[in-house]
């Protein structure tokens, strides 16, 4: 019996020893599972309480549980949780005094990183009104197609973009629209300063009865996706995804302690979602940055005590491109959130600067289904888990990149990809996990809705992303499909660029793509182009006319002269084989130029400037 007794506790001993080597990832699952099940039970029982609450709600007890913990520094600035909480209230009450302004008016806010940011938006949630959040870098024609899409009716600017309001002044006052300029002065007709009415405005609390109106399923903010370019698409995120999305940051194990360092836009879903509404949930600090700089990143993180910081591929990139100092591992960075690095970026950023635990996730504004790689392994987005796939049903399916379309078998259904296979991720719409699509664009709506996947008379959400599945179960992305690739951090919808292309007035057709360059996450604009009966290619004019219409992510920067461009059977233009082709002026017949910024002008790619872009000495 004795033997038996120590043979049995030797076999104990064993079962973690056994489970490690065949399952070694079990307790990080089990882990992740039961995140997931605390985060859908918080969010259960704020669904269920009465009154109704929202994101909002949560700031609102922060103000009340820390109302002199810093919230947002910026520089020299700080905002406690109860001077944004006041500051907000001054810019409610100054905002409904506005005869311009009703509440619950759609507003849409142009403007960069800066704490009146973070003031304006909880002001306006205060009055229940939706925002659409303006990319700061658009102009002209975008710039009138975001504020209208979305039919706000006030448009609240930052003073530096004042000029770009302007540009577009007759326009928006044909329209009625109330121009606000956060500044104390404004001289120009129809643009009113607004920063003397808010300093002179009370900061009393506003009445709940003024978002009394607002439901899960109304809007809460607008963000604009596929990269900004010609004609951005509204993504409607509504108050039941805002307050899903309060989880985010608390989910990686971020609390109250962490420091987070937000350099990203705010007006884009990484910077507002996880950075802004996400430290609201935990009532971290954040040090807001105007822009990314690479130069200032770690003296700022050691300067502020950063604990977290966030990033996109780029930002990983540059930071392990500058010059190697002796302190760079002297911080207390634990954790860097975000999404887009490259493998080989991911184990240089860790060799040099030290042991940051690194989350990489995948999500999109608009999609309905995320990935976390919880574990940690180097170059993936996440992992297949067994108990989240049933929560949010999603799998791959093969994709035919040259009809670009899905492979679908003899029955019309879509064919999943095996492991190991690079598929199309699509994800099912359902109750838990809805497409809200689009404002006003029904086309595009339609485009993302897949139907008969698995069988017939399903529904699933094209991400337009193409992933894979490898055998120890861990996800990586692959690339962007279709009409959109992904520059600089944004997303760049080809078929808009090309639409703005061909309004130059000198060409016929244009193709744009995105070609790969060593050193450069994603994957840089290019142009393929046919030039109208008896015109020349003016590249001074083109320069002008891409600089006017499109932010500097979306400008092509190679353009390539064709006598007739390439179409598929079903006239769809082909991209993969110009894809493949690249930019080489030794191995292409025909003219090919490159954008020059300094000499404000398309100019002709040489064997030279080639040589110098191959070798890195030409930063792009």
């Amino acid at each position: 019996k004795y033997l038996a007794v120590i043979n049995f506790a030797s076999l104990l001993l064993l079962v973690p020893l056994v489970l490690r080597t065949l399952f070694p990832y079990l307790w990080l699952d089990i882990s992740f599972v039961v995140d997931i099940l605390r985060i859908f039970v918080t969010f259960v029982s704020r669904r269920r309480r009465k009154p109704v609450f929202f994101a909002l709600d949560r700031f609102l007890e922060q103000v009340v549980a820390v109302p002199e913990k810093p919230f947002v520094v910026f520089g020299d600035e700080s905002l406690t949780f109860a001077h944004a909480d006041e500051q907000s209230n001054r810019i409610a009450n100054a905002l409904r005094a506005h005869p311009g302004y009703t509440a619950g008016d759609t507003v849409a806010l142009f403007m960069g990183n800066e704490p009146a940011f973070v003031s304006t938006w909880l002001a306006l949630a205060k009055l229940g009104s939706p925002v659409a959040l303006l990319n700061s870098n658009i102009r002209s024609k975008s710039l009138l197609h975001c504020f209208s899409c979305c039919k706000a009716t006030v448009l609240i600017a930052a003073p530096e973009l004042r000029n770009a309001v302007e540009d577009v002044l007759s326009s928006l006052t044909e329209r009625g629209t109330t121009i606000l300029l956060m500044s104390k002065h404004c001289d120009t007709p129809g643009i009113q300063g607004f920063s003397a009415l808010v300093e002179n405005a009370s900061d009393a609390p506003l009445p709940r009865s003024l978002r009394a109106h607002i439901t899960y399923k109304s809007p809460a903010v607008y963000i604009y996706t596929s990269g900004t370019t010609g004609l951005p698409k509204a993504a409607v995120l509504n108050q039941n995804r805002l307050l899903s999305a309060l989880a985010v940051l608390s989910s990686n194990g971020i609390t109250s302690k962490d420091v987070f360092y937000l350099n990203l836009p705010l007006y884009h879903t990484a910077g507002f979602i996880v950075g802004f509404i996400g430290c609201i949930e935990t009532g971290s600090t954040i040090i807001l940055k105007k822009k990314f700089s690479a130069s200032q990143f770690w003296d700022d993180c050691r300067k502020y005590n950063v604990t977290v910081i966030q990033y996109i591929g780029e930002v990983m990139r540059y930071l392990c491109s500058t010059p190697k100092r002796d302190n760079d591992k002297e911080h207390k960075v634990r954790l860097a959130i975000g999404n887009g690095i490259r493998a080989e970026v991911w184990r240089e950023f860790l060799n040099r600067f030290g042991n940051i635990q690194v989350r990489e996730f995948y999500a999109s504004t608009e999609g309905n289904v995320g990935f976390v790689n919880y574990v940690g392994k180097i170059g993936a987005v996440g992992r297949v888990n067994f108990f989240y796939r049933k929560l949010f049903p999603y799998t791959l399916v093969k994709y035919d990149t040259e009809r670009d379309e899905p492979v679908r078998d003899a029955n019309g259904l879509c064919i999943e990809a095996l492991k190991g296979e690079t598929g199309l991720l699509v994800s099912k719409i359902t109750d838990i996990a809805p497409f809200l699509g689009y404002v006003q664009n029904e086309e595009q709506n339609e485009r993302k809705r897949l139907r008969n996947v698995l069988k017939k008379g399903d529904l699933y959400f094209n991400t337009g992303d193409l992933l894979k599945i490898d055998h120890d179960n861990f996800i990586y992305f692959q690339d962007r499909v279709g009409d959109t690739f992904r520059w600089k951090g944004e997303n760049v919808a080809t078929t808009e660029v090309s639409d703005i292309l061909t309004l130059s007035g000198r060409l016929q057709e244009a193709n744009v793509y995105g070609v790969q360059v060593p050193g450069h996450e994603g994957r840089i604009g290019m142009a393929a182009v046919t030039l109208k009966k008896d015109a020349k290619f003016d590249g001074r004019r083109m320069y002008q006319h891409v600089v006017s219409y499109l932010p500097s992510y979306a400008r092509p920067r190679f353009i390539r002269i064709q006598d007739a461009l390439e179409v598929t059977g079903t006239f769809k233009q082909m991209k993969v084989k110009l894809m493949d082709q690249g930019f080489d002026p030794g191995s292409i017949q025909d003219p090919l130029y490159i954008l020059d910024d300094r000499a404000e002008s398309y100019v002709l790619l040489t064997d030279d400037i080639y040589k110098s872009i191959m070798s890195g000495n030409i930063k792009l």
